[in-house]
């Protein structure tokens, strides 16, 4: 179990809070591209900060939602270029936070050039757009194989807000026993073409960018042979893969309460050919996981993991588990974020943090499905 203090430094993701400035460190997707095509403003609320999301005629801008002038929302006000403008008194702000214009003040006057709005640069990329929130440089947007591949095509499914902290989800990414009942056998299925009696030893290792979670059964001869691998990819995604088909699950922080869940798909095509994605990757939204009198619903897996998770509480207590040697992988996991977070408070980048063009032209993960005993294609 951990302490309620060491509760509050790991689920925590405000400004100046341990995790918090642990995942200000990464860039994170916040939307979905597309969204911005039909209304090119957008509130949004990450990592415990009220922003405002826009499309310029110069790309993407993210800043705080109020203006540094007197308060009012920028979330109703108006794009000029790739610039936004208040509109209370019609201050502008540039993408990077410059203050570029104030209508009422002298011409000459040069206060504007000593106001800074707060803002974050955005990246667009597998039809998703990321903001990076931490301190200048910032890294590159790593290239994970999901997002980078040309040889298939992709899709985008944008899950319902969870409303529990950040924290719930990612532990279950190590939680490898909780199929068997949740998802698979225990209700009378098997999940993925797994079946539990065949699991006989799960293990998990560290590598660079998280934690790869391995499933062994036994073989003809009795031996043991991984027949599921796939990564928890630090600090905050699922990796998996179900025959051609490879997916990234985000789980975002809005705030020390709710998350957003992003999945990215990537189908790769059988002769190695690329699609055509001028129009951007399709984009599904998920039906509501509750009842409209909040019963969970629970026919499909992302349901019951939801149930699962919020069930814990909005921010679940950890001081009152009960950890057994199944929840080694949580551990591991617990261990990773609390060494992170101390390389962090040294000045010193995170696992995963990615500054090196060279290392960052095709990031892939050694997976291997269950359902046809196969190792996912890996460059």
């Amino acid at each position: 179990m951990l302490s309620k203090k060491e509760n509050e430094r790991l689920a925590r993701v405000g400004p100046a809070t341990p995790a918090g400035e642990l995942l200000r460190r990464y860039w994170h997707p916040i939307a979905a591209a597309a969204e911005l095509d039909e209304r090119p403003l957008k509130r949004v609320r990450i990592l415990g900060e009220d922003l405002v999301l826009y499309k310029g005629g110069g790309g993407y801008g993210l800043v705080a939602e109020r203006c540094s002038h007197r308060g009012a929302s920028l979330a109703y006000g108006r794009i000029e270029g790739s610039n936004i403008r208040c509109p209370y008194h019609g201050w502008m702000y540039a993408p990077d936070g410059r203050c570029v214009e104030q209508p009422a003040e002298p011409g000459d006057s040069t206060y504007k050039d000593r106001v800074r709005h707060t803002a974050y640069p955005v990246q667009k990329t597998a039809g998703m757009l990321f903001a990076y929130m931490g301190p200048k440089p910032a890294p590159l947007l790593p290239a994970y194989d999901v997002l980078a591949r040309q040889d298939g095509e992709r899709r985008i499914v944008v899950l319902p807000r969870l409303d529990c902290n950040w924290l719930q989800p990612m532990e279950n990414s190590v939680d490898p026993t909780h199929t068997h009942y949740l998802h698979g056998a225990g209700r009378g299925k098997p999940v993925h073409g797994e079946r539990q009696a065949e699991i006989k030893k799960y293990e998990f290792e560290v590598f660079d960018h998280g934690i790869m979670k391995k499933r062994l059964a036994a073989n003809g001869d009795g031996a043991l042979q991984v027949v599921n691998q796939h990564p928890l990819v630090f600090p905050n995604m699922l990796r998996q893969c179900h025959g051609r088909e490879h997916y990234l699950q985000y789980r975002v922080p809005v705030d020390d309460t709710h998350t957003l869940f992003f999945e990215i798909y990537f189908l790769e095509s059988q002769d190695g050919s690329a699609s055509d994605s001028s129009a951007g990757p399709p984009v599904t939204y998920a039906a509501p996981h509750k009842t409209p009198d909040g019963v969970y619903k629970m026919e499909k897996v992302w349901m019951q993991d939801y149930m699962a998770w919020e069930t814990a509480g909005p921010i679940y207590e950890r001081s009152r588990e009960h950890l057994a040697t199944a929840d080694r992988g949580i551990l591991l996991y617990r261990k990773m974020l609390k060494a992170e977070i101390d390389k962090v408070r040294r000045g010193k980048d995170p696992l995963g943090v990615v500054r090196d063009a060279a290392k960052n032209r095709l990031i892939a993960f050694h997976t291997i499905t269950d359902t046809k005993r196969e190792v996912g294609r890996s460059r």
